[in-house]
């Protein structure tokens, strides 16, 4: 697999930095998008953030920048301003509209809670980082939220590498403490304020709202030596490692806010436990992940693009001996292994 090690800073003090927009607006532009330097980069920074926590549990010792941390407290501002903002009573089911006065809130203070986080040196960036960190928590006309707004979170962290906010050493942290905090976020919302899944295809999903816990979760499970795939249904199992381990945490979330049995509600993730390792679990969902969210046009429409991540063509590959700190993709054999 191919290692990405964001050693030095990409962008220099005569960068411009731009507000990203959106510019896949028809299915025929998804060839622009297949090719660009942005899906490249995207599927890289998946692949070796999945490298980089293979084997180790949200518990895990590792090092933390101080930027890391201080993403996990702008994190629990935000958790903070929704325990400020009850949900309305209303006769509607779904979608509470006290959503909308949590958004408007993350609209108008976000993107000093984001300056907080980054170097002065890197303020200059924050228009451009907080649109894709505003587009991570869900839409608030539909109250709603999917695999679309995961991967616009996923795209701030990959931006916030490219600035040389995280450094390469941030790599475990950024999975195990920022993107965890990030999903207690968004479960918290998705419960609150009943947000409907975005594009959900029901009992055939992998799952109504997240894609990546599985993947970077499964990684966490390689080569450990009690839980094998088979063993991810045990209720036991789900309790006992659930706050160890992305996968299992997800799992028996999955378990708490649907009814009736696993293998109906959650077809897909049942036939995932008949699978005989994680790394082929692994292999196989980044496999699924390549098809059904990045190859799917409703999806990619709400994709934004900036000065960082571009929807140029992607060039062969890094120079042989260059400090570039993008993140190239691995060989497709990664992804093709037979489960």
């Amino acid at each position: 697999m191919s290692s990405a090690n964001p050693e030095s800073q990409i962008v220099g003090d005569d960068h411009e930095f731009v507000v990203p927009t959106k510019c896949i607006k028809i299915p025929e532009s998804m060839a622009v998008w297949e090719k660009s330097e942005a899906y490249c980069e995207y599927l890289g920074f998946i692949l070796a953030l999945n490298e980089a926590v293979q084997g180790k549990a949200l518990n895990a010792e590792c090092p933390q920048g101080e930027v890391v941390k201080k993403t996990v407290t702008m994190l629990d501002t935000f958790d903070q301003w929704l325990t400020e903002i009850p949900p309305t009573e209303q006769p509607q089911r779904f979608g509470n509209k006290s959503f909308r006065e949590w958004f408007k809130r993350l609209q108008e203070l976000g993107e000093e809670e984001l300056k907080k986080v980054l170097p002065e040196n890197l303020h200059r960036a924050s228009q451009e980082l907080f649109q894709y960190l505003l587009e991570g928590f869900g839409n608030p006309t539909r109250i709603d939220y999917g695999t679309g707004h995961e991967m616009a979170f996923i795209m701030f962290l990959c931006c916030m590498f490219k600035i040389g906010a995280y450094k390469s050493d941030d790599k475990v942290a950024v999975v195990n403490k920022v993107f965890n905090r990030y999903l207690e976020l968004v479960r918290r919302l998705q419960l609150v304020y009943r947000m409907e899944p975005a594009g959900s295809h029901g009992v055939w999903s992998l799952d109504d709202y997240q894609f990546v816990p599985f993947i970077w979760g499964s990684s966490q499970l390689v080569g450990h030596p009690r839980i094998e795939p088979r063993h991810f249904v045990d209720p036991a199992i789900m309790d006992s490692f659930k706050n160890h381990f992305m996968f299992l945490g997800s799992i028996e979330f999955i378990s708490k806010v649907k009814v009736g049995p696993f293998a109906e509600h959650s077809n897909q993730l049942w036939n995932v436990s008949a699978v005989s390792s994680w790394s082929k679990v692994n292999a196989g969902l980044i496999r699924m992940y390549k098809a059904e969210v990045l190859a799917k046009f409703p999806v990619i429409q709400h994709v934004l693009f900036g000065s960082l991540l571009t929807t140029k063509p992607a060039p062969p590959g890094p120079k042989p001996g260059s400090r570039d700190t993008r993140f190239p993709a691995p060989k497709p054999p990664l992804l093709t292994s037979q489960q």
